[in-house]
């Protein structure tokens, strides 16, 4: 074995202090820097309230008090009962007219996303066993989504309706067994319970990304990152030095967004915390390692934002699984979207708040995210050379 000389030895001791104070310098250098630096606190303070007020009110699968025409072609009390279930039912904001041609001019404005037409022989069926009352449903075909929700709410409330005539009347021939649905995790079906937990991905990686993009990006334009690489300071040091403080600030910021989940929008949160925070901040220091790799190559704050936004905020966004199923993409976007750490992060999101602490989508996404963020580590190291050209 190579014997280490006492001198050697003590040189290396008294390298590793030096670069231990020469990071403790850069974190406060970092700290009053971001402190003299008002864009720092719009970004981590201002912006996530922002973006969760968006998401929150502004981002909804939901389609609530759709406005549709009903046109009671059938006066009968079976017609008028169905109707009123339509008016009752709180997903219809229903008006009633008597001949269909008052709805096509609204429905050419968009100010109707449908009709349903109650035709007049509709109580001459009186339900019975062989035969089902028509009902015509014209739903406005250039918002397929809306097209849909018409379609299958209208049936959901024909269901209730069939299912009260046939114990209110004890009509024979239709089917008496009233099923019981049971939905695990998302009880309420509120498209928020999983919209907000995924859009704290969303936001985590464009402040994260923005956080040590633009600050080290105006570093550049400043001048004072050619002082910073006149000195003997490492690559390495840099990169600790930049990423301590602004990981806390990032942190701080994932509080602030699950505070406001929970207790502002009633999001259940069934996981643990401390099992939470540590997940955070594996895709916090990947979130922040784009933002360094970002700045090797955008020495200006303009470039950088645009980058941020390009390869960072639109993939997760788009490719997370936040808002579009994975599984109904194609198979080549399906490949793509496992280079994205927001996939791993809003699935284990939507679990700490809906389900719990479900340690096999735990582990896996984790190490996923843990090997991304090296990958991202590796190259910014690589990329980054004290040069000034």
């Amino acid at each position: 074995m190579q014997q280490i000389e006492p001198a050697e030895s003590d040189r290396l001791v008294s390298s590793r202090r030096g670069s231990l104070r020469r990071i403790k310098a850069l974190i406060f250098k970092e700290v009053y820097q971001i402190r003299r630096d008002p864009s720092t606190f719009l970004i981590c303070f201002f912006l996530p309230l922002l973006l969760m007020f968006i998401y929150g009110f502004g981002v909804s699968l939901d389609m609530d008090k759709l406005r549709v025409g009903v046109v009671l072609e059938d006066t009968a009390p079976d017609a008028q009962s169905f109707a009123e279930s339509l008016i009752d039912s709180k997903y219809f904001n229903v008006r009633i007219e008597r001949d269909r041609r008052f709805f096509y001019d609204d429905m050419i404005r968009g100010t109707v996303r449908g009709i349903v037409v109650i035709p007049q022989n509709f109580s001459a069926f009186r339900f019975r066993q062989d035969e089902v009352a028509p009902i015509q449903v014209i739903a406005d075909g250039s918002e397929p989504n809306t097209a849909n929700f018409v379609q299958n709410y209208v049936q959901g409330a024909w269901s209730n309706f069939l299912q009260q005539e046939a114990i209110s009347f004890d009509l024979k021939g239709l089917p008496l067994v009233i099923p019981q649905p049971r939905f695990w995790y998302n009880e309420e079906l509120e498209s928020r319970n999983f919209l907000i937990p995924g859009s704290l991905a969303i936001i985590m990686t464009l402040i994260g990304t923005l956080l040590t993009a633009l600050v080290i990006s105006r570093e550049w334009e400043r001048g004072t990152m050619e002082a910073l690489m006149a000195t003997p300071v490492g690559i390495l040091e840099i990169i600790i030095a930049k990423m301590i403080p602004y990981f806390f600030l990032g942190m701080f910021s994932m509080s602030i967004c699950v505070i406001i989940a929970v207790f502002f929008y009633d999001v259940p949160f069934r996981g643990s915390f401390v099992i939470f925070a540590g997940v955070a901040s594996i895709f916090l220091l990947t979130a922040l390692g784009t933002g360094l790799l970002i700045s090797t190559v955008a020495r200006n704050q303009f470039v950088a934002a645009q980058l941020a936004m390009v390869a960072a905020f639109l993939p997760s966004f788009i490719l997370s699984g936040f808002i579009f199923e994975i599984g109904s993409m194609p198979w080549m976007i399906q490949m793509v979207t496992h280079f994205i750490p927001a996939r791993y992060f809003v699935s284990l999101l939507q679990t700490f708040f809906l389900v719990g602490n479900v340690w096999t989508l735990i582990i896996p996404n984790s190490i996923a995210m843990i090997l991304l963020g090296s990958i991202i580590y590796i190259i910014t190291s690589l990329k980054t050379a004290k040069r000034l050209d």
